[in-house]
């Protein structure tokens, strides 16, 4: 415990997720202002589930220095809102006679394979930008929903990794009594010097 009982955190633009989910929250910022009306309450609703998806990511990885309760909880919440935000672009698909894609069709298998993995990332939002903004709204909203998959989908690994790290090495607490024992240890060592 040399380097304190605090670990590093906040790494937040290296996870995946992250990045998935910030494509997530640019194309449904588009699609919304281009295809839902501006004054509904569906409009503002899809934004704020796609802004919380990426944000509750920020947030949990700050504060997993100090809570890994916390930081379990806000990747759930981040997990939850893209569930919600998937509702809504399959609710506006049904609702207008719209064709939802299969997981395994061409379209969806091109939209995975197109931002997988490009240089150790998921891309940007430049990567899907062409296909977004000049598709028609049954297109684009099949693809942002292959995209919300994708962020559903490493949400889910991140969330079994943290809760096997927190099986390992448990939570702050148990760590300040660990480093608290170890300086008393090393005091006690110093004084009989």
């Amino acid at each position: 415990m040399a380097n304190g009982f605090i670990p590093p955190h906040g790494g937040y633009k290296k996870l995946l997720s992250h990045q998935k989910a910030e494509i997530v929250y640019d194309a449904t910022v588009y699609f919304c202002d281009r295809f839902i009306e501006r004054r509904s309450r569906t409009h503002d609703q899809m934004v704020q589930a796609a802004r919380s998806g990426k944000q509750n990511i920020i947030e949990g990885s700050m504060a997993s220095g100090t809570s890994k309760e916390m930081e379990i909880k806000l990747t759930n919440v981040a997990r939850a809102s893209l569930e919600e935000l998937l509702a809504d672009y399959r609710d506006f698909l049904r609702t207008r006679g719209l064709k939802l894609w299969e997981k395994d069709s061409k379209e969806a298998q091109f939209v995975r394979k197109l931002g997988s993995g490009i240089n150790g990332t998921h891309g940007s939002y430049e990567t899907y930008r062409s296909y977004i903004e000049t598709r028609p709204p049954e297109v684009v909203a099949n693809i942002i929903i292959c995209l919300i998959h994708q962020a559903s989908f490493l949400l889910d690994r991140q969330l079994k990794k943290l809760e096997q790290a927190f099986l390992k090495e448990g939570g702050l607490r148990e760590r300040m009594s660990k480093a608290r024992i170890e300086a008393r240890k090393k005091a006690g060592a110093v004084d009989e010097l």
